[in-house]
């Protein structure tokens, strides 16, 4: 057999391969869809509940609202109705995280929504963190950043000051595949933290967003096979650990300490949502005096939209 016929058998075989492999693929992914267990992407929003009739702990009624979602790219938690979440949630602010858009491209389809007021904070990288704020309450003042000039350009804090507290919108870093960003993460930790602590130094904070750490073994499905991994290493849960030795409050943990299977996180693989295998890594964390005016946090996992769901908080200030 010349060379040339050979090679032309070779490719023809590889095609041939390849051809298999995509059917087996296809027919894989009908039988999973067949059978229900695939992770949904849409919200039924007209079936849920998001009523809440909780009190703070002198009877009060709550008044004000506040929800965080990391929704994981503007553009696609557009395309999967995730904007819809503000006609039944009705929050009066909401804090989003991983915009991944540049600012050039942030355009009124994402900053208008009708009776709120929207801030950003956006690194130059298209497709990369960035946070924002819709609110219906003017701040006093708007912030970006915690005035470290690395990690700022990154877009990963806006703060805004109201009449009684500070609202900090936060997406973490990531110490990522292999730890390669541990120790960028663990200067970061002291960073955030002592900037919050200025903050409070002045008023009370309301701090929220994706922390990207899994504070105790309760917080995560398979604790002991993530021990080594980013959001659940020792130093990654210390740094968390103190944050709160510092005056300040997991709104969740404080008001259910031992609720277990709550988490805000799912990986799009292996149907973990589906399966609710996932990770509690957005918080809402308070100054410790600010707790009298709590009266609930709640985990709204039945919202789709992204690999994480919305968490809410509902104060009478």
């Amino acid at each position: 057999m010349s060379k040339k016929k050979r090679i032309l058998k070779d490719a023809k075989k590889e095609k041939l391969a390849e051809k298999k492999e995509v059917i087996k693929a296809v027919k894989k992914a009908k039988e999973i869809v067949k059978s229900g267990v695939v992770n949904k992407s849409a919200t039924d929003f007209s079936s849920l509940d998001f009523s809440c009739i909780q009190k703070n702990s002198e009877g009060h009624p709550w008044n004000l609202k506040i929800a965080s979602w990391n929704i994981a790219g503007v553009r696609a938690w557009q395309k999967k109705d995730g904007m819809k979440y503000f006609d039944f949630e009705k929050p009066d602010i909401l804090c989003v995280q991983e915009i991944k858009i540049s600012p050039n491209k942030l355009d009124a389809s994402i900053t208008d929504v009708p009776g709120y007021t929207s801030y950003w904070c956006l690194g130059g990288t298209d497709g990369y963190a960035g946070v924002g704020i819709y609110s219906k309450i003017k701040p006093i003042y708007i912030k970006n950043g915690i005035g470290d000039g690395t990690h700022d350009k990154e877009g990963r804090v806006i703060t805004a000051e109201f009449e009684n507290f500070f609202l900090v919108n936060a997406y973490v870093p990531n110490a990522g595949r292999g730890l390669v960003r541990l120790k960028e993460r663990t200067e970061w930790d002291q960073l955030f933290r002592e900037y919050l602590k200025r903050l409070d130094q002045t008023k009370p904070v309301v701090l929220c967003g994706d922390l990207n750490v899994s504070h105790k073994e309760i917080d995560l499905t398979n604790p002991k096979t993530n021990k080594n991994n980013a959001g659940f290493t020792q130093i990654e849960r210390d740094g968390f650990s103190t944050l709160l030795s510092e005056g300040f409050v997991d709104t969740y943990r404080q008001l259910y300490p031992d609720k277990t299977g709550v988490y805000t996180f799912w990986t799009y693989m292996m149907n973990a949502r589906k399966k609710n295998v996932g990770w509690r890594l957005d918080y809402f964390v308070i100054s410790e005096r600010f707790l009298p005016a709590l009266c609930d946090h709640v985990v709204r996992s039945e919202v789709y939209g992204s690999d994480h769901c919305p968490i809410v908080l509902l104060l009478h200030t």
